[in-house]
């Protein structure tokens, strides 16, 4: 039996040559176990503990400082499940008689299911926005307005855009009749995105609506350089103005507005394209993510697509 007055660094050292010796561990494995391990040794000086007699409340209070230090889930997930090995191999070894990580529940790492829009959900939307803006007892403004909401909601479904960068579209992105648009997403990092023709007529509309309502009022200011302006700080419409209009147009068409989110409808845009057969680092790419680990929360689209396919078109498949 070791002594329970073994220092911690010792207790770290036998636990390394435990994972090399017994389970293969690597350099960059251990190089990263004893990291972790050396820095919760660190954040229990002072405290008058060590490895041999920590208790759990002390593992917790070490998860929350990783936390408040700004460590990603996934870190510290990997952090706790060193100090569970670590204390198995504690126990195990008789330096404890107990495990006090085996209790501890770490961070969520997974990432929820998002919420999506059917395509006739979404077909509902666009249907009732449109009939807004062809409503015949509306004012010029309110026409406005109404083919403001439809152009934000055909070009959101269309390019999957985040609401950001959706409302400080510029002025530029609606000439030439693009059918690509350069959009500044995070980082400030650009990415070409194609717009259908929906999206592109129905911003064509909106703009001549515009044009017509500036003639009329003929007190012209200095032209906006957003193509969804606002006379707030921005210059441009907020997030909260168009996710308040879209919940208001949802009601409308009868569905549930707690349901619907621009970044729904930025999920329904990812989610439907995967669902119809579209490679997910293109989706990645329209998306503008980083990491394709970010985008492979839709993977379960594409699980039910194959499972789909080839329910409906193995040669040997129950008909």
């Amino acid at each position: 039996m070791r002594s329970s007055k073994t220092s911690d660094a010792k207790l770290i050292s036998l636990f390394l040559d435990m994972l090399a010796a017994e389970q293969g561990a690597g350099d960059n494995t251990l190089d990263a176990y004893r990291r972790d391990l050396t820095d919760f040794s660190g954040f229990l000086v002072g405290s008058g503990k060590g490895f041999a007699s920590v208790e759990t409340q002390m593992l917790r209070d070490y998860l929350a400082d990783l936390d408040a230090r700004g460590f990603k889930s996934s870190s510290v997930a990997r952090r706790l499940s060193a100090l569970r090995h670590l204390f198995r191999f504690l126990l195990n070894e008789r330096v404890r008689s107990d495990d006090p990580a085996a209790i501890l529940a770490g961070p969520k790492r997974g990432r929820g299911l998002p919420k999506v829009l059917s395509i006739s959900d979404v077909d509902r939307l666009l249907v009732q926005a449109k009939s807004l803006t062809e409503a015949p007892e509306a004012s010029a403004l309110q026409r406005l307005r109404a083919m403001r909401l439809y152009c934000l909601l055909e070009v959101l479904y269309a390019t999957g855009l985040r609401v950001s960068e959706l409302v400080s579209l510029p002025l530029s992105a609606s000439r030439r009749d693009a059918r690509m648009i350069v959009v500044r997403g995070k980082g400030d990092k650009e990415r070409l995105v194609p717009l259908n023709e929906a999206s592109r007529q129905a911003m064509a509309d909106y703009l001549r609506a515009m044009e017509a309502l500036k003639g009329e009022k003929k007190k012209n200011a200095a032209a906006s350089k957003w193509l969804f302006p606002s006379f707030g700080e921005s210059g441009h419409l907020t997030r909260q103005h168009f996710a308040r209009d879209l919940k208001e147009l949802a009601a409308s068409a009868g569905l549930a507005p707690r349901l619907v989110s621009p970044h729904v409808l930025r999920h329904a845009f990812a989610s439907h394209l995967l669902h119809n057969g579209a490679d997910l680092r293109i989706v990645q790419t329209l998306l503008g993510h980083t990491d394709i680990s970010t985008t492979q929360i839709y993977t379960h689209v594409v699980e039910e697509r194959l499972k789909s396919l080839v329910r409906d078109l193995h040669p040997l498949a129950e008909k």
